[in-house]
């Protein structure tokens, strides 16, 4: 990759470098910044080190909106995990805040600039039909097609996408972290008994440290979205920077990766954090990561760092395409056996486009309120 592809990572890296930057290369890096929802980010990064009388003029008023942005989003995922933790509270039983909203729940620095685009809760397998009767009531409605319906509930990880009827803010409402055909079969069991209260939320938990950082790691590593990649990545380097404070962190890490069977995304965590963002990475826990053999590794490195950039033309090359292809095929391989992942993959390649075309046209062909008040009045 060249260096303006890889211009996002090497500031964020090192916001020093910042300094100097002709508007050329701040309008590149805006532009990049911000299709990765990242602009928030630079913003907090700049005011950390007091770098903003050093920022041209033109480009301050960028900063500011994504500040203004940004806190806009923590305040708005603050005041609807209220709404749901309230709701769940019936339950009696606790409830994960899982990635973005846990950051700005746990306060941590990852939370800084971070904008949104859904809530990730997660709760026990046995207790997921009641949670979702209850925030049914509350207007919080489900509206996968019956195909992708029985999808999620039958072999996902995860309730289809929730959206509020009146503020259409979407949840993802989680029993696991990885799909129950999936290859990686970590103990959700063990999530619930390490993860940690949050102050102030009675039944309010997070992940502890350990399982945040390789929750992460695993979302980004093992998925088939890299929409937000670059985000994703930068709260990875965040998180094990702000855990790493405790020297005891990086062997707690390893070894559970290792007992949640997690080493291998753990091992991609880590190698590109530290080959994009200079994490501060110890040899010793990259020697103990599970690596794969070298020609793997060499493949894989190839296919990340195109799909990892900043999702903008001035990022990709003629293989950035062809790289995200084929880690979807990755995702669904490592997610299901053949035998499910063949006809799934038919079904939303054919049978899906020509559902939804169907419904299209019967949509346009439905009667609409003043349609009938016009042809009564013909009449």
């Amino acid at each position: 990759m060249d260096k303006q592809a890889l211009l996002l990572f090497s500031l964020l890296a090192n916001p020093r470098q910042m300094v100097g930057l002709d508007l050329q290369t701040w309008d590149v890096f805006i532009r990049q910044a911000r299709n990765a929802d990242l602009l928030g980010r630079v913003y907090e990064l700049v005011a950390e080190h007091q770098l903003f009388d050093d920022v041209p003029l033109p480009v301050r008023p960028h900063l500011l909106s994504a500040r203004r942005v940004a806190r806009r989003h923590s305040a708005m995922v603050r005041f609807e995990l209220g709404n749901l933790l309230g709701i769940l509270t019936k339950l009696e039983t606790p409830i994960v805040v899982l990635k973005g909203a846990a950051y700005v729940l746990a306060g941590l620095p990852a939370a800084a600039g971070r904008v949104f685009s859904d809530i990730d809760l997660m709760v026990a397998k046995d207790r997921l039909d009641e949670a979702e009767k209850l925030l049914k009531v509350q207007a919080w409605i489900a509206s996968a097609n019956s195909y992708d319906d029985k999808y999620y509930r039958k072999w996902m990880h995860e309730l289809p996408p929730l959206q509020h009827l009146k503020r259409h803010t979407l949840l993802d409402l989680h029993h696991a972290i990885l799909p129950q055909t999936a290859r990686l079969k970590p103990n959700s069991a063990e999530l619930f008994t390490a993860a940690v209260p949050v102050d102030g939320y009675p039944n309010a938990f997070v992940l502890c440290p350990e399982d945040m950082v390789l929750h992460s790691a695993t979302h980004l590593f093992q998925d088939d979205e890299f929409k937000h990649g670059a985000r994703d990545l930068v709260d990875l380097d965040s998180l094990l920077r702000h855990f790493a404070k405790d020297e005891a962190f990086w062997p707690r890490l390893v070894q559970r990766g290792e007992v949640m069977g997690l080493s291998r995304p753990l091992y991609y965590a880590l190698r590109f954090c530290q080959r994009l963002l200079a994490t501060p990475v110890p040899e010793s826990a990259m020697a103990q990561a599970a690596r794969p053999a070298r020609p793997l590794a060499f493949c894989m490195d190839k296919l990340f760092e195109r799909a990892l950039v900043a999702d903008h033309p001035l990022c990709v090359d003629r293989f950035t395409g062809l790289a995200k292809w084929l880690l979807y095929i990755r995702s669904h391989y490592l997610r299901m056996p053949f035998h499910l992942l063949l006809p799934h993959l038919f079904h939303k390649a054919f049978i899906s486009p020509i559902n939804a075309r169907r419904e299209e046209k019967k949509a346009e062909n439905r009667p609409t309120i003043e349609g009938l008040i016009a042809e009564n009045k013909a009449k």
